[in-house]
C-alpha cells in the first residue's frame, strides 16, 4: 500500500493542483462508490420481488431524492462560505457558518418529514403510479421518513467538512451507513437469521435505520473540537441573522434551481410512468446503473468547489480558475470511460438486476443512449460546482431552468408523446438536457466573472 502511495505521489505531487484535486476527490469517489454499490445491491434484492416492487421503490424514492437535492443545494452556501473562511485562515467564522446552517436545518427537516408522512399516497399518485404501486409505495415512503430526517442533518455537516477540504470523515461515516444498510437488507427483506421476512418494507426499514445511525455518528464527531471546524453547542439556539443571510444569498439560488429542476423532473417522470409499469421499472434500473458514472464526476466536482472557494479566500483567483479546468479534464476522462462501458455492456448491466426480457431490452437501449451524455454531464458537474464554490449560483440557476424545462421536459413530450418513441425517447431527452446545461456553465466559468463575487 505504501509503495502504491509513493508511486502516485511521484506521478501526481500532493502540493500540485492535480494532486490536491485527487486527494480531495478520491474519498468522495469512494463514498459515492459505496453508496451506489449499496443502491445497486438494494435494487438487485428488490428486483427479485417483481416489477411492482421495483417500481414502488423507485417512484417512492424519487420525491425524497428531489428533496435531498433541494436541501443539499442550500448547503452550497455552507460549503462556499466555509471554503472562503478556510482559505482566509478564519476557522472561527467557518464554525459559525456550520452552527447557523445546522440551526436552519432543523426547521426544514421537520417540515419535509411531516409533509412526506402525511401526504405519501397523494405524492405517489401524483407522480403517475398505478394503483398497486401506490399501495406499496405509500408504506415504503412512510418507513423511510425518520431516517430521511436525520440524514439531512448529516448532509449539513458533510457540506461544511468538504468546505475545509476534509472529505475523508464523510467517507468513513457513509461507508458505515452503507454496510449497515446491506446487512439490514439481507436480514429484513428475505427474513434471514431468524428475522421477519418483510419484503420491500424490510428494505425501507434497513435504509431508515442505517441513515439514522449515520447521523448520530456524524453529530457525535462534532462533540469533539475539530482542529478547523467546531460548533458551540451551549449557544446552539442563538440566531445569527447576518450569517444566515450570507448562507442564504449563495444557497437560495441553488435551492431554487433544484426546486424548479425537480418539478420539471416530476412531470418528466409522469411521462415515463405513462408508458406502464414495465417501462417504469426499466427506467429505474437504468437510472441506478447510470449513477455509477456520477462517482468520479461528483468527486472531482466536490474538489473543485472547495479549491475554488479556498483559493478565492486566499486571494488566488488564477489558481481557482486553473483548478476548475484541471478537474474538468480529469472528470471528462473518467466519465467518458463510463460512457464507453454503458454503450458496449448495456445488456450485462441490466441482467445484474432482472431476468425480465422486456425490462432488459428497454433498459439496454436507454443505457446506450445515455452513454453520449457522459462528457456533457461531466462538464456540467465541474463548472457548475466551480461557480457554486465561488458563490456565483445564478448562472447555474439559469442553465438548469432552461435545460430541464425546454431541453428535457419539452424534448420528452416531443419524443415520447408526439413521436411515440417510448422509453428511448425519454432518455434521448436527457441527453439534450445535459448537453445544453454543460455548454452554458462551461461558457460562464471561462468568462471568469465569478472571480469578483463577494459572499
Amino acid at each position: 500500500m505504501k509503495a502504491i502511495k509513493s508511486y502516485l505521489q511521484k506521478i501526481i505531487p500532493p502540493d500540485s493542483i492535480p494532486g490536491r484535486i485527487f486527494s480531495m476527490a478520491w474519498p468522495v469517489i469512494a463514498e459515492m462508490s459505496s453508496t451506489t454499490l449499496t443502491q445497486i445491491v438494494d435494487m438487485m434484492m428488490v428486483g427479485r420481488l417483481g416489477a411492482v416492487a421495483v417500481a414502488s421503490v423507485g417512484i417512492s424514492m424519487m420525491p425524497l431524492q428531489y428533496s435531498i437535492r433541494l436541501f443539499n443545494a442550500l448547503n452550497v452556501g455552507t460549503t462556499a462560505l466555509v471554503a472562503r473562511f478556510t482559505g482566509a485562515e478564519e476557522p472561527g467564522e467557518a464554525g459559525r457558518t456550520l452552527h447557523q446552517s445546522l440551526f436552519m436545518a432543523f426547521g426544514v427537516m421537520l417540515l419535509l418529514g411531516v409533509s412526506f408522512f402525511a401526504f405519501a399516497p397523494q405524492i405517489i399518485t401524483f407522480m403517475g403510479a398505478e394503483p398497486e404501486v401506490v399501495a406499496t409505495g405509500t408504506i415504503y415512503l412512510r418507513i423511510l421518513v425518520p431516517g430521511f430526517i436525520l440524514m439531512l442533518l448529516r448532509m449539513v455537516v458533510t457540506a461544511a467538512l468538504r468546505g475545509i477540504g476534509d472529505t475523508k470523515t464523510p467517507m468513513m461515516v457513509n461507508i458505515m451507513v452503507n454496510i449497515s444498510n446491506i446487512i439490514g437488507n439481507y436480514l429484513l427483506i428475505f427474513g434471514n437469521l431468524g428475522f421477519p421476512e418483510m419484503g420491500v418494507y424490510g428494505a425501507a426499514l434497513a435504509t431508515s435505520l442505517a441513515r439514522g445511525g449515520g447521523a448520530v455518528a456524524m453529530l457525535y464527531l462534532l462533540t469533539k473540537r475539530h482542529p478547523h471546524l467546531w460548533v458551540g453547542w451551549k449557544n446552539f439556539f442563538h440566531l445569527d441573522l447576518e450569517m444566515i443571510k450570507r448562507i442564504a444569498r449563495v444557497g437560495l439560488p441553488a435551492s431554487a434551481e433544484q426546486l424548479i429542476q425537480r418539478i420539471a423532473q416530476i412531470f418528466y417522470l409522469r411521462i415515463v410512468a405513462s408508458l406502464g409499469t414495465v417501462a417504469l421499472a426499466a427506467h429505474q434500473i437504468a437510472l441506478k446503473t447510470e449513477s455509477l458514472s456520477y462517482m468520479p464526476g461528483f468527486g472531482f466536482a466536490v474538489a473543485t468547489t472547495a479549491l475554488v472557494g479556498q483559493n478565492l479566500g486566499a486571494k488566488r483567483p488564477d489558481r481557482s480558475h486553473k483548478s476548475g479546468n484541471t478537474a474538468w479534464l480529469m472528470a471528462i476522462t473518467s466519465m467518458g470511460i463510463m460512457g464507453i462501458l454503458f454503450f458496449f455492456f448495456s445488456e450485462g448491466f441490466m441482467r445484474l438486476f432482472t431476468d425480465d426480457p422486456d425490462i432488459i431490452e428497454m433498459g439496454r437501449v436507454a443505457l446506450k443512449i445515455v452513454a453520449f451524455a457522459q462528457i456533457p454531464m461531466a462538464t456540467h458537474f465541474i463548472f457548475a460546482w466551480g461557480l457554486r464554490g465561488a458563490g456565483d449560483t445564478k448562472p447555474v440557476f439559469y442553465a438548469t431552468v432552461f435545460s430541464t424545462w425546454i431541453g428535457r421536459l419539452g424534448s420528452a413530450y416531443l419524443f415520447v408523446i408526439i413521436l411515440d418513441m417510448g422509453l428511448a425517447g425519454a432518455w434521448l431527452a436527457m441527453v439534450v438536457d445535459w448537453a445544453m446545461r454543460g455548454a452554458y456553465v462551461a461558457f460562464r466559468f471561462q468568462q471568469g466573472n465569478w472571480k469578483n463575487i463577494e459572499v
